[in-house]
């Protein structure tokens, strides 16, 4: 019941958050749309922050050395649960947006911040439009913005990393940028094992080494996600060992 509470008492909390912050946000873009951007991701950090200093979750960062700051990329990541995104955006302090299914736009204010933050939605049922989606994507990286996508598709309910969509890593190499990967374990824990609970959780998210795709040859580029994908899942198994 306690946990429920809590709950309710975050949703509460990024409403009326929301409800101040965001007509704030609205009218400085209408002077200037890059503080306005800055601005939006500054105060999702904190949001995030205090979402998960409330649900007591405790994160181990290892490789956040390996993000650069002075250049976008693609962060490739596994996908556990709804914290894989709170968390990995606290720690990701440059430019960065999330590719997510287009279905999450249908939530109220989570839609505005997502927009904010210039969020990339995905129409997985409907392949012209996820290519629009991609090519979208791809401008973003040239522009400056790096982009955080999740290629197992949804989140994985079992153990292990399930396998990821190819199409994801069109956005590194027609970008000609870098790739992160970034490994999370035991995210779930916090919500999705448990819900409409929240639990204490130690969570692991790691940022692995960045892989240059200009350097493959054409059959290591057409292998890419299997690639990526063995480098996540063994980093997972590997972190299993740290919660």
């Amino acid at each position: 019941m306690i946990r429920l509470i809590i709950v309710v008492l975050l949703l509460l909390i990024f409403a009326v958050f929301s409800l101040i912050a965001l007509p704030i946000l609205w009218l400085i873009g209408k002077k200037n749309p890059v503080v306005k951007e800055k601005a939006s991701n500054a105060v999702a950090r904190f949001m995030f922050r205090l979402i998960l200093f409330v649900c007591g979750t405790k994160t181990t960062a290892i490789g956040v050395e390996n993000i650069p700051t002075d250049k976008p990329v693609l962060f490739v990541g596994n996908h556990r649960g709804f914290f894989d995104v709170i968390i990995s955006y606290t720690y990701i302090k440059t430019r960065a947006a999330y590719v997510a299914k287009k279905e999450m736009a249908k939530v109220p204010i989570l839609r505005v911040w997502m927009r904010n933050i210039r969020c990339l939605l995905l129409d997985r049922q409907n392949t012209r439009e996820a290519l629009k989606s991609i090519l979208s994507g791809i401008e973003y990286i040239k522009d400056g913005t790096s982009l955080v996508i999740f290629p197992e598709g949804t989140r994985n309910k079992g153990e292990g990393v399930m396998e990821f969509h190819a199409g994801s890593f069109k956005l590194a190499e027609k970008s000609h940028s870098l790739i992160i990967p970034v490994t999370q374990n035991n995210t779930s824990a916090i919500f999705e094992d448990q819900k409409p609970f929240l639990k204490k959780a130690h969570t692991v998210i790691e940022f692995g080494t960045p892989v240059d795709m200009s350097l493959m040859s054409p059959d290591e580029k057409k292998n890419v996600a299997a690639y990526i994908h063995d480098i996540i899942l063994s980093t997972y198994e590997k972190n299993q060992n740290l919660v």
